[in-house]
């Protein structure tokens, strides 16, 4: 399904003003049409090329007719376009089925511009290709918003990031300071100790130079004293000059622990962002390994008045109609249980009939990746299954509870604008999920769609 574009304001009145004027409708560049037009006139021509007598369909288009509903679109959308712009024979073919089966797609004026422009082309109306520039524009506005609204999410990501970063730098800042204090202090005291040695140095001199005094008074008696004085002179400058070398050691140490501290600090960064880039790969391999995404729950889990036995599931309609809508996003396919199983195998027992039904909705599931909840009338059920196929969520009514009543509360509990399909041939059922926007199925639908998985 297309999302609806505002029209142009001027397409309307000028399709009245001009239709009479029978003016003709300029060429379009069918190779440079947007790709939503693509994808529909692509899938218009696909349903009605399988509706075709052989004879009919255009001898390049015959191997795609031979393609099964679901790949007819996908795998020969170059051929079908191709022979939609070279052959008015069955552009005029598809046009005429799309009048008899899809009346709905033949509105030039539709509040969606894609059905519109896709309209207007196979109508061959004058306003194609205004309508098709319309469509390219504001396919183009959506990708710029994405643009925009992507960059945003990086420039936040990278500003939470920064400040991230300037608090580890402030604090890697801080305990650098207090290093530096430390040694700074540690330096000071060695100052203090090495002016402590000066001042012992200079009074050894003083102490030298008395002696050498009294050397010279009392003579020779006082050499041997001059001479103890002077070794000790000797020593005390070489227990200074060890001093001083360790003081300048001390001082050397403190600058490489400096530099140590940078360096460790810049390691430091280096393994941070490491371990942040190798989180982010495992938390990302882990999400895509268990299938993980934002939340495993969803509104059916919400619905009063049945219990689950079963867990996720997916979508519906007719033989090709219903493979269409099982391909969209985010389907979710209600099955009336009873109402299927007694169409299809009646003659077995009612927990057969289930187990069956449960199997076949989850290959459906497998294959098609919809989300599934099956509902079963609980009266007279004496044991609930504990465990079904994967996607396939199992709900029994309570007691005192319909089945009919469940499957409306369930449509009722799903978000306007998702696309349900409610698999009964019920028509109180049909009829009142169609008003809440549901896709009603015919039972014997389904049964076929299940006997081709």
């Amino acid at each position: 399904m297309h999302a609806a574009e505002p029209e142009d304001p001027g397409l309307r009145a000028s399709d009245a003003a001009q239709r009479p004027e029978a003016e003709p409708a300029p060429p379009l560049a069918w190779r440079e049409l947007p790709e939503p037009v693509r994808a529909r006139l692509t899938e218009l021509a696909a349903e009605a090329l399988g509706k075709m007598p052989r004879a009919d369909i255009p001898q390049q288009l015959r191997p795609v007719a031979k393609f099964a509903p679901a790949k007819r679109a996908r795998l020969g959308a170059t051929a079908l376009l191709a022979t939609l712009q070279d052959s008015t024979a069955f552009r005029t073919a598809v046009l005429e089925w799309v009048r008899e089966h899809r009346q709905d797609a033949l509105d030039p004026n539709d509040e969606d511009s894609v059905i519109a422009a896709t309209a207007a082309i196979l109508l061959g109306e004058s306003s194609a290709g205004s309508r098709v520039r319309l469509v390219a524009k504001n396919a183009a506005e959506t990708a710029l918003r994405a643009e925009r609204d992507a960059a945003l999410a990086r420039n936040q990501k990278l500003e939470a990031e920064l400040s991230r970063t300037q608090e580890e730098l402030a604090q890697a800042l801080e305990a650098v300071e207090a290093a530096r204090r430390e040694r700074e202090d540690e330096l000071n005291r060695l100052r203090g100790r090495l002016r402590e040695q000066g001042t012992l140095l200079r009074q050894a001199k003083d102490a030298a130079e008395e002696a050498k005094a009294e050397v010279s008074d009392a003579g020779s008696k006082r050499e041997a004293e001059i001479a103890a004085l002077t070794a000790q002179l000797e020593r005390e400058r070489s227990r200074v000059a060890s001093e001083r070398a360790r003081a300048e050691r001390a001082v050397t140490d403190a600058e490489m622990a400096r530099q140590a501290a940078r360096e460790a600090r810049d390691a430091d960064e280096v393994r941070l962002a490491l371990l942040v880039d190798t989180i982010d790969g495992a938390v990302a391999g882990l999400r895509r390994e268990l299938s993980i995404g934002a939340s495993k729950r969803r509104p059916a889990d919400q619905v009063r008045g049945a219990s689950s036995s079963g867990a996720n599931g997916a979508h519906v309609r007719d033989p090709a109609a219903l493979d269409h809508l099982l391909a969209l996003p985010s389907v979710h396919l209600i099955v009336d249980g009873y109402n299927v199983t007694k169409t299809g195998y009646p003659e077995l027992p009612l927990a057969d009939q289930r187990t069956r039904l449960v199997q076949q909705l989850g290959a459906l599931v497998s294959r098609t990746g919809a989300e599934v909840t099956v509902v079963f009338d609980g009266a007279g059920v004496l044991s609930i299954p504990t465990a079904a196929p994967r996607g396939v969520r199992v709900l029994f009514s309570d007691p005192g509870v319909l089945a009919d009543d469940v499957i409306r509360a369930l449509v009722a509990a799903e978000p306007s604008g998702r696309p349900l399909v409610v698999a009964t041939s019920d028509r109180a059922v049909a009829d009142s999920t169609r008003s809440s926007g549901a896709h009603p199925v015919a039972s014997a639908v389904l049964l076929t769609r299940l006997g081709r998985v």
